[in-house]
């Protein structure tokens, strides 16, 4: 007897649905698997035998053929275990299957028969619902990520044993509701960090709020504890919160790489992501084998903090170039091709030298060719694709000492948000949404300069010998500071504080 059950499987940050087709006759005795399954998948004949044991059913010793289609795509993880298994009862009449094609059936199996979660969850739901399927059978864990999709039942099930009894007996399975907007607005302003707890720096704080407002990428240069981490820490509770749209585009990301809590449906603050300085090129923008969303895409409408930024491999950091400007990470394969969202805001951090202290070294351990020369570990091209650039420098004690609370990161958000909606309305007819995504036509066109903000830009390129990236920076930064005082042009006084963001150009860079 034939019978076709249905899973689904992840590419890029999409679902595809697989037909399993089941289907056992006499004729000999064997378990045959097609379709392109991986090793994981091979291995589920043990898996599911041990299981339909535990709970009283059997696989029959009779010829299994199960193709897994379209027979010519990869399959790959052990997700499948639960469907097969489905199959293969329904197709030797073991269990009824009157209503089995209107269901998505996914789940690992244990071999006790329990269910363990699967990555991926949530774009498999939404391809399930805009494929017309009545439901989604999942492991327990994953149900409340899976129920933010409306408009199709998510049931939950602890063992096979119930969904077994569900199709058989028409026993119900647990159905999974959530208030997705509810939940969202709950949480929405859910942040461990504030900026009131950073004594000092009112200069950097400046930067990270023109950063903020126009979605600009930064670095700080400063000695060791300065605050650099500490302020990159708070940037994500000064950003705009995240819009529902945005969330689901985040949460599906987390979903496909398995980072998703068991406890958590939706994404509701924007990530932020610091990967360790030995971290890999692979893993920093994504791929392998069976390519995964890298540390930029899982930082997709949130932050990346690269913590001493020279420290991290060269190959590594030069990977970051294209995404940069592309917003987006495209993984080519002989068979296929993957895009992954990359629209990050990147925060980076570094000590001005290996000792961490120049020019201020107390031991004089440190020189002006060492402070080049790891200054060169960051290439030009990089250095041109981060807008600010700013110097943090020492905390003095009497900052440190002083009761005074700083500005609250509340009141810094009232101000990027205010600078946000004046964006949005000004590229309301654009795929644009803030100015650091402006690019080359639109910068002509909304960051036109007066006569003396003309001249000043003028001789900031010849003094400091800028490149014709870091003018466009500068004058995506001036829009940023301009939006921020709700000025409709840009003045001379905006040009000039974007100029000084450029430390790296003119000090050290060019030195």
């Amino acid at each position: 007897m034939l019978i076709k059950v249905y899973g689904s499987a992840i590419y890029g940050v999409a679902a595809q649905t697989i037909t399993i087709e089941v289907n056992i006759d006499t004729g000999g005795v064997g378990y045959h698997l097609v379709g392109l399954p991986d090793n994981a998948i091979k291995e589920s004949s043990y898996r599911i035998s041990a299981a339909l044991k535990n709970v009283g059913y059997k696989i029959p010793g009779k010829k299994i053929t199960i193709n897994m289609a379209p027979a010519d795509l990869r399959k790959e993880g052990a997700a499948y275990d639960l469907s097969i298994a489905i199959g293969i009862l329904a197709a030797s009449d073991q269990i009824l299957a009157e209503n089995i094609q209107d269901y998505i059936i996914m789940g690992e199996l244990s071999l006790d028969g329990t269910l363990q979660p699967i990555k991926g969850v949530l774009p498999i739901a939404i391809q399930a619902r805009e494929e017309g399927f009545k439901g989604i059978i999942l492991p327990k864990q994953n149900t409340r990520e899976a129920a933010i999709v409306n408009s199709l039942d998510v049931f939950a099930a602890e063992n096979i044993k119930e969904v077994i009894d569900f199709f058989n007996e028409g026993k119900p399975l647990q159905k999974v509701e959530i208030d997705t907007r509810k939940e969202f607005q709950e949480k929405i302003n859910d942040f461990p960090f504030d900026f009131s707890e950073v004594k000092g720096q009112e200069a950097a704080k400046r930067a990270m709020e023109v950063a903020a407002a126009g979605g600009h990428n930064i670095i700080l240069i400063g000695p060791p504890g300065s605050g650099k981490t500490m302020l990159a820490k708070r940037v994500p509770s000064i950003l705009p919160p995240l819009s529902l749209k945005e969330a689901l585009e985040t949460t599906k990301i987390h979903s496909v790489a398995g980072k998703m809590g068991t406890e958590t449906s939706l994404m509701t603050v924007r990530p932020f992501r610091a990967p360790h300085h030995t971290i890999s090129d692979v893993a920093l923008v994504g791929g392998g084998g069976y390519p995964q969303p890298g540390e930029i895409s899982l930082a997709h409408n949130g932050v990346l903090f690269l913590d001493e930024m020279p420290e991290f491999k060269r190959t590594v950091l030069e990977v970051m170039r294209q995404p940069l400007e592309d917003r987006e990470v495209t993984i080519s394969r002989a068979r296929f091709t993957v895009n992954y969202p990359a629209s990050f805001m990147l925060v980076a951090s570094m000590n001005p030298s290996p000792s961490g202290f120049f020019p201020d070294d107390p031991n004089n351990t440190s020189s002006a060719y060492e402070m080049q020369r790891y200054m060169n570990k960051l290439s030009g091209p990089l250095l041109d694709r981060i807008d600010i650039h700013i110097e943090v420098q020492k905390v003095e004690f009497e900052q440190l000492a002083e009761k005074r609370k700083g500005e609250k990161s509340e009141d810094i958000r009232k101000r990027v948000l205010t600078a946000r909606e004046i964006q949005r309305e000004r590229y309301k007819d654009l795929k644009i949404s803030y100015n650091a995504q402006i690019g080359p036509r639109e910068s002509e066109k909304f960051c036109e300069l007066d006569s003396t903000s003309f001249n000043l830009i003028k001789l900031a390129m010849e003094k400091l010998n800028l490149s014709a990236r870091a003018y466009d920076r500068i004058l995506k930064v001036a829009r940023t500071i301009a939006d921020l005082e709700e000025s409709e042009k840009i003045l001379s006084h905006h040009v000039s504080e974007a100029i000084q963001y450029r430390s790296l150009d003119r000090e050290f860079w060019n030195a």
